[in-house]
């Protein structure tokens, strides 16, 4: 399955893909709605069995994160960063 053809991608404005070569560590940082202000989110740290996975879990959470923020009615939308190895 190509990125760019994930079910949950149409609705994020940014999906940015990391790496750090030293530690081996990744991430996905992912901006679904910034209509209502900047992203709200935290870091999520968890063993994936796939980059696949990883990319299933911060869409959701950052979607979640955008619901979240506006049944609260903060000025902010919604974000999220995995972290995992």
């Amino acid at each position: 399955m190509s990125i760019f053809s994930h079910i949950e991608m149409d609705d994020h404005e940014q999906v940015v893909f990391c790496k750090d070569k030293l530690s081996g560590l990744k991430a996905i940082i992912a901006i679904h709605d910034t209509t209502l202000g900047p992203s709200l989110g935290g870091c999520r740290m968890w063993n994936y069995s796939s980059d696949e996975d990883a990319l299933t879990d911060v869409l959701r959470l950052s979607k979640g994160m955008t619901y979240k923020a506006a049944i609260s009615d903060l000025q902010l939308g919604g974000g999220k960063i995995c972290h995992y190895r």
